[in-house]
Parts: C-alpha cells; structure tokens; sequence
C-alpha cells in the first residue's frame, strides 16, 4: 500500500490508558510502515503533573512503527486546541491524517481501512471524514461500511480538501442553522448534538469534534463508517476529561478487515435508521437509567477514594 497517512495520537494524563492504546495500535498491520506522533498536552494543574510525566515515560518508549516523533507542550491547551494544532500541522505536510486520542483500543485492521478509504476517496469531494467507531447495531443488516451524516471522534481520518472547510468559530456555525437543519444535525433529535452546539456558546463545553461535525453537516459532506466497529473506547471509567461512567457506547471490536466500500455516494437509508433506533433506546427504560444512574456514583464515590 502506497501513500500511508500519518498517525496522530494525542494524550495527557492516563498512563494506563495511553499504553493499551499504543500496545493495540502496534499490532496493526501497517504500523510498522506508518509515521506517528505523539501530541503530549501539559499539566494543567499541579496535581496533573505526576500523571503527565508517567505518559511521557511511556510514549518516549513507543516502538514499532516506522518513526515516531513526540511532541511535548509546556503549558496545557485543552483536548479541542490541541487536537485542532496538530491536526491543521499534520495536513499541511502530508495533506491527510489519521487520529486516536489516548483511551481507544483498535483492531489489527483499522490502520489498513483508514488507509484504504483515504485512497478509495481522495477524490471525492462529498466524503470529508472517515470514522472507525460505530455504535453497537445490527450489523447482520448492512454492508461492511456506509455513509452517514455525523462524524465520529473516537479514531478517524481526514484530506486536507476536508479540513480546509473546518470552522472553529461556533457563532459562524450556528447562524447557518435553521429549524430543519438542526433537527437533520441532531437524527431528528435522537441525539443531543444541537444542545452540544449550544454548550459551546454558552461555555459549558469545548468539543473540536461538534465543530467538526457541524462544519461537514453546513457543507453537505458526509462520512464513511463501518457497521461494526474498529474501536473501542476505553476512556467511560471517569479518568477522562470529557468523558463519564457508563457502557451504553461499549462494543466488540470487528475481527475483520474491512474490504467493501460503498460506490453510491449518499447517506445509507437503512444505515441510518439502524443508527436512530439505536440512539432512541440507547439508556434503556426508567429502571436501568437509575441503576446506571446509582452505579455512575457508586464508581466515582469510590474512585475518589
């Protein structure tokens, strides 16, 4: 395979997360032929500094691949300004990317089908992202990958062409929305993507990835995904920095390559209405909400510990 794109991983303060992800991305097919870097952020406060030290040991030590550059900030910028600098540094010198963050365990194939699909839709302007995770569905339905409307972070790729059209500023964003296109954004509000939008202006969050979505969704893009998933998130344990305590999103990694790809590009009817009824009852009905609920508590009650 020819024209491999370059690895971004990006990490903080979970040592044990940060080495599974690495362990699982070294037994990737390609990685031996693949360039990675390793984006560390700094201590954002004292107590953080052990714990970002620890990473750095490990990610000093990385191995197996065909290079390996890190790359250590002083001061801490926060997941969404680090994500977007070494994401736009990236696709300047080699004009594609893949990306991990530090809590993602992947199949031995998900470095060949982000590299597949680079290649298989370098040229088509409508494709601008390319996502390994997919929620727990039945894939007996579909085919091996599809098209869907919304951009997944957990382990993705992208072109330059794609990236060119990222737009941080979320006012520019949201003043292209309308009432119809809001409810498109969010699966017809199965999913809570809009109120995502709306944290951000109000400073309740500062997700890159919304921004990312919404700026595909504003240019009529689209994005490839498998039907099972190559990733598995790791991070639900509430050592994250945006992530909680739950296992709604958990799934078993594909065993499989990934060797079909739509030739209709176009959202997957079916795909997405596999994805809607997914989200719909996703938490389940009132009693398994207060058990995860109680559970969520229990955990970080004892965590703090």
């Amino acid at each position: 395979m020819q024209n491999l794109a370059p690895i971004a991983l990006f990490v903080y303060n979970r040592p044990q997360h940060t080495e599974r992800t690495l362990q699982f991305l070294q037994q990737n097919e390609l990685a031996a032929e693949s360039h990675l870097y390793i984006f560390s952020d700094g201590a954002k406060t004292d107590n953080d500094k052990e714990k970002v030290a620890e990473v750095r040991k490990i990610i000093k030590k990385a191995d197996g691949f065909k290079s390996v550059k890190v790359i250590e900030s002083k001061t801490n910028a926060g997941l969404a300004n680090a994500v977007i600098t070494g994401v736009t540094q990236l696709i300047e010198e080699y004009d594609q990317i893949i990306v991990f963050e530090d809590d993602l365990i992947t199949s031995a194939h998900t470095l060949a089908y982000f590299n597949n699909a680079l290649n298989h839709y370098r040229e088509e302007e409508k494709v601008m992202h390319i996502g390994a995770y997919m929620y727990p569905l039945n894939a007996d339905d579909l085919p091996q990958s599809f098209f869907y409307r919304a951009a997944t972070s957990w382990g993705w790729a992208t072109w330059g062409r794609a990236w060119k059209n990222f737009e941080p500023n979320i006012d520019v964003l949201l003043k292209q929305f309308d009432k119809k296109k809001s409810a498109a954004f969010s699966i017809d509000h199965k999913m809570n993507f809009w109120k995502q939008m709306q944290e951000f202006k109000k400073g309740k969050n500062n997700s890159w990835a919304i921004r990312w979505y919404a700026s595909i969704f504003l240019k009529g893009g689209i994005t490839l995904n498998p039907s099972q998933s190559l990733v598995n998130n790791i991070g639900h344990d509430g050592t994250g920095v945006h992530s909680g305590i739950n296992d709604i999103y958990n799934v078993i990694i594909n065993p499989k390559q990934i060797v079909e790809f739509p030739t209709t590009i176009a959202e997957d009817p079916i795909a997405y209405q596999a994805i809607k009824r997914f989200l719909t009852k996703r938490k389940g009905n009132m009693v398994t909400r207060v058990r995860r609920f109680v559970k969520e508590k229990l955990t970080q009650y004892f965590s703090k510990k």
